[in-house]
């Protein structure tokens, strides 16, 4: 239970929280949401322990508390391993254990002390299996592998070897390790690849503490809370609902307050027209004091959310040839690493194309080469007749003029838009009143990507290529930019890792994966479903349209002779069922045995627990040295037992 009473904090002059009152009960799974610069951050920082305020938190005594940041933050140089048993704490745990043991070697048997000293290896000794320190790395390499790292190759890397988005990973997993009882988490999506998002979700799902998460990734936010807490005017508003129903929800409560602001200004000109006819009448004084009073004591409605919608419509498109992007063998090698070879694609006018894989399959190289601005190791990328492409990617704030302000970028992209337009769409992405006159060097890394896609929406094109185009836009924001981008009259390559922004803007999606191409036309929920089938689909089309032809033809005949199955087919897909069940039935087996030798351990290390306890051993300097003994060794059968542990789980899984 968390409960927040009278919240602010002020910036300078400037009112971020306004006073809130928050009750948190436990367990609960909250989205908390609001637009860019409503305090969403702020909050979580004040929760963390990490920013001033006025007010009061209260939290269940020695309730932890773990925070993942949206920014990147300084992470120690150590094996990837041993930074995230320091960050759960085990590292200093081990380290007092074992000064423990040491202590107590060097006493008599007889010293006083060995009570306390036992008393207190005894207290580290819960705290370490309250942590899983025994199972640490078997749990800590299952987590790695689901956020996308290779465990066996990566575990014993140093932290300063990953990049920048491999480091904010390396940071969900020590948070997701640590087992906090509150877990804040500020955009944990944010570089994620689609598979590493749906294993977060279902780890989440599992979770027993108390979540709080700001996410703008509405599929996300759909699949795992069951509360939102909206910040908007530095208060909060709390709706007891998913994240779908509130977005319902809020949009008739936003109706209410309008409502109730058209009245109340109704009420206010009135009064305020009774006073301005009658202040000098003495006659009406009275009224007229009374009348101010009434103004002064009352409540403003306050309106929330943006008080105009603005719209926003790409250039027309010159129209392009039929085909618009070529790629035939196309391979892309770096040194002896060969990111993929032998690609064939093409896309045609009008088309909107997902291009989906897991991270470091190559998205963002094979965009580069599609954009022409890196060359193939082999193989051509063209582009069709007539066209005219446009390409955003993380670094396109590079493009941006330094020496202007943003006012002076946006004019200069040759826009017909009116000033007033202009100065409307700076607002929808996020630069608003003088803040349109700050000058480019000085904006964050956000801000200038947000700029260097608005840039190129600005400009005429027939091709947009976008490579994560999403990942600094507010909801509102992208809900724009996806409306334009569904009445774009052009060609349009996507990478995006927000699956709810996928699914209503593109009808083909094309999986990278192990350096070759799959094709699914159809939307992300179509691609997902086929790809949770038990059949991989046919490779990507190649570049001439009589094989593609061929290809469904072959297709078709292979549905209908799965149709067609004879019953020799089927029995010996019956045999090769039952011997994949008697191949699982031996490691179920096995690791049964294996589970009731680990119950059997850890039994026995509760009792020589309880024994170290006993007056009468503490008696026996002799029996505490040969329990103590014997404790190292348990401790050294549990680790052996965990590991064969794994391996049966992994062989189990592995057995479809």
């Amino acid at each position: 239970m968390i409960e927040i009473k009278d919240l602010k904090v002020n910036f300078g002059e400037q009112e971020v929280l306004r006073g809130i009152d928050w009750f948190i009960t436990p367990k609960s799974r909250i989205g908390l949401v609001g637009d860019n610069g409503a305090g969403k951050t702020t909050l979580l920082r004040v929760l963390a322990g990490g920013a001033d305020h006025d007010g009061t938190i209260t939290m269940p005594k020695g309730h932890s508390v773990g925070y993942l940041p949206q920014d990147l933050v300084e992470i120690k140089e150590l094996p990837l391993i041993e930074y995230l048993k320091e960050r759960a704490g085990l590292t200093e745990l081990s380290r007092e254990l074992v000064a423990c043991e040491q202590r107590m070697s060097l006493l008599g048997e007889n010293d006083p002390a060995v009570k306390g000293l036992l008393s207190e290896h005894e207290r580290l000794q819960r705290l370490f299996e309250s942590k899983g320190g025994f199972g640490f790395e078997v749990e800590a390499k299952q987590v790695l592998k689901g956020l996308g790292f290779a465990p066996e190759r990566d575990a014993e890397r140093l932290t300063s070897e990953f990049s920048g988005g491999w480091k904010m990973r390396i940071a969900l997993a020590a948070l997701l390790l640590s087992h906090s009882d509150i877990m804040l988490l500020d955009e944990p999506t944010n570089h994620l690849d689609t598979e590493s998002m749906e294993w977060l979700e279902s780890w989440l799902r599992d979770y027993r503490g108390t979540i709080i998460a700001v996410s703008h990734d509405r599929r996300f936010l759909d699949n795992m809370v069951t509360s939102v807490a909206e910040l908007a005017n530095g208060r909060i508003n709390l709706y007891s609902c998913g994240y779908e129903k509130f977005l319902t929800e809020r949009e008739e409560r936003r109706a209410r307050l309008e409502a109730e602001w058209e009245q109340q200004r109704e009420k206010i000109d009135e009064i305020q027209r009774f006073v301005e006819r009658f202040r000098y009448k003495a006659t009406k004084a009275r009224q007229v004091q009374s009348r101010i009073k009434q103004l002064e004591k009352m409540e403003i409605t306050e309106l929330e959310g943006p008080s105009k919608s603005v719209n926003f419509q790409f250039p027309e498109s010159p129209r392009s040839g039929r085909e618009v992007i070529r790629a035939s063998g196309l391979a892309k090698s770096y040194g002896d690493h060969t990111v993929f070879r032998d690609v064939d694609l093409v896309i045609e006018r009008g088309e909107r194309v997902a291009l989906v894989g897991v991270n470091g399959a190559g998205k963002s190289t094979l965009m580069r080469l599609l954009n022409q601005s890196e060359e193939p190791t082999a193989g051509t990328a063209e582009l069709g007749l007539n066209v005219k492409k446009a390409y955003f990617s993380q670094e396109s704030a590079q493009n941006l003029d330094y020496s202007r302000t943003i006012w002076q970028e946006v004019n200069n992209t040759g826009s017909k838009l009116l000033e007033g337009a202009k100065r409307n769409l700076l607002g929808a992405f996020l630069f608003s009143g003088d803040e349109i006159y700050k000058p480019v060097s000085v904006l964050s890394g956000g801000e200038k990507s947000r700029l260097g896609l608005l840039k190129m929406l600005l400009s005429e094109s027939n091709l947009l290529i976008l490579d994560e185009p999403t990942n600094h836009l507010d909801y509102g924001t992208k809900e724009l930019f996806q409306k334009a981008l569904l009445q774009y009259g052009g060609t349009i390559l996507i990478v995006s890792h927000d699956r709810a922004f996928l699914d209503d803007l593109v009808s083909r999606v094309v999986e990278i994966r192990d350096g070759k191409l799959y094709d699914y036309p159809g939307n992300y929920s179509w691609f997902i479903e086929k790809r949770a089938g038990r059949d991989a689909p046919a490779p990507a089309a190649k570049a001439d349209p009589a094989e593609k032809l061929a290809a469904e033809l072959r297709a078709s005949a292979a549905e209908s002779r799965q149709e067609a199955r004879t019953k020799e087919q089927r029995r010996a897909e019956a045999e090769e069922r039952n011997r994949l069940y008697r191949a699982k039935k031996d490691f179920v087996e096995r690791l049964a045995a294996c589970e009731k030798e680990i119950a059997d351990v850890e039994a026995r290390k509760e009792e020589i627990n309880g024994l170290l306890c006993s007056p009468e051993v503490l008696a026996d300097s002799q029996r505490i040295q040969s329990l103590m003994i014997e404790l190292k060794e348990k401790e050294e059968t549990l680790k052996e037992l965990y590991e064969e542990w794994e391996e049966l789980s992994i062989k189990i899984e592995e057995i479809k």
